[in-house]
Order: C-alpha cells, then sequence, then structure tokens
C-alpha cells in the first residue's frame, strides 16, 4: 500500500536524522494540531523546533526512531484519513529509551504522485497496551 510506504519514510528520516526528508513528507500548508499543549501550528514551525533532535540524531549524539500502528484507514484516490498510535522512541548518549506512545489522526494529500501530509492531530498520550492491541500494518 502506498501509505505504508510514506509512513516508512517518515520512519527513515526520523531515524536518520534527515529534516529535509521529513520535511518533504508534509504539505506545505500542513498543520500540527496538539491535544497535549492546547495548540495549533504550522508544521514548517514545529519543524523549526525539532530541528535541534534532528541534528543530534544525525550527528549520533542522540537516536531516534518512529513507530506507526493504525486503527483506522480511510483512503480515496488523492485523499486519506488515518487514525492509531505512533510510538516515538529516543535516547541520548547514557540515558535509557524514553517511550512516547500517541494517539494520532492524520490527514493526507496525493500531489503530484507524492503523499503529503496536511494535518497532524496528536491527540493523547497511549498507553503501552492500547499499542500492543493494534496490529502492525
Amino acid at each position: 500500500m502506498e501509505l505504508d510506504e510514506y509512513w516508512a519514510r517518515v520512519s527513515h528520516a526520523v531515524k536518520t536524522g534527515d529534516l529535509e526528508a521529513y520535511r518533504a513528507t508534509c504539505h506545505s500548508d500542513g498543520v500540527l494540531v496538539s491535544g497535549k499543549g492546547a495548540k495549533s501550528e504550522l508544521l514548517s514551525q514545529a519543524l523549526v523546533r525539532w530541528g535541534k533532535e534532528f541534528a543530534d540524531t544525525k550527528a549520533g549524539k542522540m537516536k531516534a526512531q518512529v513507530e506507526f500502528r493504525f486503527s483506522g484507514r480511510i483512503t480515496g484516490k488523492n485523499t486519506a484519513h488515518e487514525t492509531g498510535i505512533f510510538l516515538y522512541l529516543s535516547k541520548r548518549k547514557g540515558e535509557e529509551w524514553k517511550k512516547d506512545y500517541v494517539h494520532f489522526e492524520a490527514l493526507l494529500v496525493k500531489k503530484n504522485g507524492k503523499w503529503k501530509i496536511l494535518m497532524e492531530f496528536q491527540k493523547s498520550a497511549a498507553s503501552e497496551a492500547e499499542w500492543s492491541a493494534l496490529s502492525v500494518p
């Protein structure tokens, strides 16, 4: 499925600290909504904030990875709405792995043959049990 390839590109960009590859998965007008922070911002602004972690990952100062599991996937020819949980793992040298499970929704559009995230809604914290209950794509 094309969208599985999209999420694999997102995961690879996080793991390698490739900010530009991550940016390429985002629509230029993409929006990040944070349920925990009760705020909304452009994804381009969030990428500025996340830039240090990407740079530290690329430089080997930290390790990061993200995995996705889905509870709902509604796909049209050029649009998709996906719901599920993502697991973001991060580790700085000398520290233990930190695990963040997050309920999310994503709205994507296909532009010029490429999927782009238009809206990422990080709804709320999820549990490891909720994560385990979802199947791997």
